[in-house]
């Protein structure tokens, strides 16, 4: 099975849970950082889950109403497995937090 190195996603989300990656449905990957950017010059917030399928609760969350300081980042070195279309999902306060996961695909 083939290991990818890559760039997972790149997504500036609104106020509502953005996909940031989803998984190969044959395959699996690992997501091994995850940054999150405030570009703006006050704190901000976001969340992260990772969830199977369309529903989630509170259990998918890694990071929940998190603050991310002025003009600051927040690096997640994680080191998570996922598969079969699972997803990563983030959301910020506003359009001044980005999120980039980097990782490897297994196809």
């Amino acid at each position: 099975m083939p290991t990818t190195y890559k760039i997972l996603g790149q997504q500036v989300p609104s106020t509502t849970g953005a996909v940031l990656y989803t998984a190969p449905v044959a395959g699996s990957a690992v997501i091994s950082t995850i940054v999150v950017a405030n570009i703006a010059s006050a704190n901000k917030t976001f969340r992260v889950l990772v969830r199977s399928g369309s529903s989630y609760g509170n259990q998918n969350y890694l990071a929940y109403d998190t603050i991310v300081p002025a003009n600051d980042s927040i690096i997640m070195t994680l080191g998570i497995t996922i598969s079969g279309s699972c997803q990563l999902v983030v959301s910020g306060s506003d359009a001044n937090v980005s999120f980039n996961a980097f990782g490897s695909e297994i196809t």
